[in-house]
């Protein structure tokens, strides 16, 4: 019964406070017919007497209002602003993006100074010993001083043939009698000057188109001994850079550039004496691509710009074979490879037939793969066996035959 009696206080001050406001309105509400349909609800066990009448009497003196607007249209309605919810959640730091369109790389500065090719030393590879009737010359086969031996039957005294040769000094000995072998005589008042003649006129490497030495002569006076050595005339082959550009998926930019020979700039000149050491660089510059690796698949060299004119000799074949050491004996290889894009060979210097002029140019043929793509290769032919400039000599096993493809 206490709780009963405490609900139905809290209700009679409810009421109470419904009929003050609306004394502060100008209008009044019917709630004494909502109030006693809400009383009567009651289980009229739990009320008593008393509590009844109590409550319909403070229910009758709620003032009629001739508007019968129900309450809940009479208050106005505030304004309702819908907040959508939103969801927030801890995100993990964002690691700052490390990738960069590549950019193209930098190339140094070539140096200002104009190089001017080398002179030839002249070099003693002649000697002669004048008798009473007749003389004999000594002829180093290393005649230029450069390591290329000449061939015995390049070299003449006048119309005569060497004699002899000592094997293993390699000097041809020739021998005449003062008036033979197409000498001459001038007189003066005070003697006589025979002079002969040692001449040398070199042919075609066997096998090939090339020369790698150049017509000498060499004059011999007795009883007056002098030596005049005619040096190799210069050579002015014509070196036109090579630079491919293929565009497809990737970027890929290829160049074969003759270098100086500390090999840090691209050569200004383009003229070189026999004997001399060609440095010859092929390159690849990748940009957004895998790391690849160069090689030169072949090469050729003419006396005019067309790689299949006459004649030609081709001293890189068979897919990445440098022959020209094995056909000539000349000092032409492949470098050990330092960087994966740059493959260097030296290639020493060589000139066609009189008939054909000084002029040289070389065609290659590169080609770039993966790192990982083992069925390439760049063989030398050293100390009479093939070497690979990558480390791996199996891969050259096949050059003294026929290398497939790629291999």
């Amino acid at each position: 019964m206490g709780s009963l009696a405490c609900s139905i206080a809290i209700l009679v001050l409810f009421v109470i406070a419904l009929q003050t406001e609306a004394n502060r309105l100008s209008w009044h509400t019917p709630l004494k017919k909502e109030y006693k349909s809400y009383f009567d609800s009651f289980p009229h066990s739990l009320l008593d007497d008393d509590t009844k009448e109590s409550l319909n009497g403070s229910l009758s003196q709620v003032p009629q209002s001739a508007n019968k607007e129900p309450v809940r249209k009479a208050f106005p309605t505030p304004a309702q602003k819908t907040v959508p919810l939103q969801s927030q959640k801890k995100q993990a730091p964002v690691k700052p993006v490390k990738w960069r369109f590549p950019k193209r790389p930098e190339i140094p500065d070539e140096p200002t100074v104009t190089v001017i090719p080398k002179l030839p030393e002249p070099v003693n590879s002649v000697a002669a010993k004048c008798g009473a009737a007749d003389v004999q010359v000594e002829v180093h086969r290393d005649f230029f001083g450069t390591g290329q031996l000449i061939q015995p039957a390049d070299m003449l005294l006048g119309d005569c043939a060497f004699i002899g040769e000592d094997l293993s000094a390699q000097v041809l000995i020739f021998e005449s009698e003062l008036h033979k072998c197409g000498s001459s005589l001038q007189m003066t008042e005070d003697e006589l000057v025979y002079t002969f003649t040692l001449l040398y006129v070199p042919k075609v490497l066997p096998g090939t188109s090339i020369m790698r030495m150049t017509n000498a002569t060499v004059y011999i006076n007795c009883h007056y001994q002098r030596e005049h050595n005619v040096s190799s005339e210069v050579l002015t082959p014509t070196w036109v850079p090579f630079t491919a550009t293929k565009v497809a998926e990737e970027v890929l930019v290829f160049s074969l550039r003759l270098m100086t020979d500390d090999w840090k700039f691209e050569r200004a000149s383009s003229a070189f004496y026999l004997g001399d050491l060609l440095h010859i660089e092929a390159s690849v510059i990748q940009y957004n691509h895998v790391p690849l690796r160069v090689f030169v698949h072949s090469c050729v060299a003419t006396a005019v710009p067309d790689m299949n004119a006459s004649p030609r000799y081709s001293f890189i074949e068979n897919h990445g074979c440098l022959i020209d050491a094995k056909l000539t004996g000349s000092r032409s290889g492949f470098l050990p490879r330092s960087q994966d894009d740059k493959l260097r060979f030296e290639l020493e210097s060589f000139k066609f037939a009189p008939q054909y002029g000084d002029d040289i140019y070389i065609t290659c043929a590169l080609v770039a793969t993966g790192v990982s793509v083992s069925d390439h290769k760049a063989c030398s032919f050293v100390n009479d066996r093939w070497t690979c400039a990558d480390g791996m000599d199996a891969r050259c096993v096949c050059c003294d035959s026929t290398c497939g493809t790629g291999t």
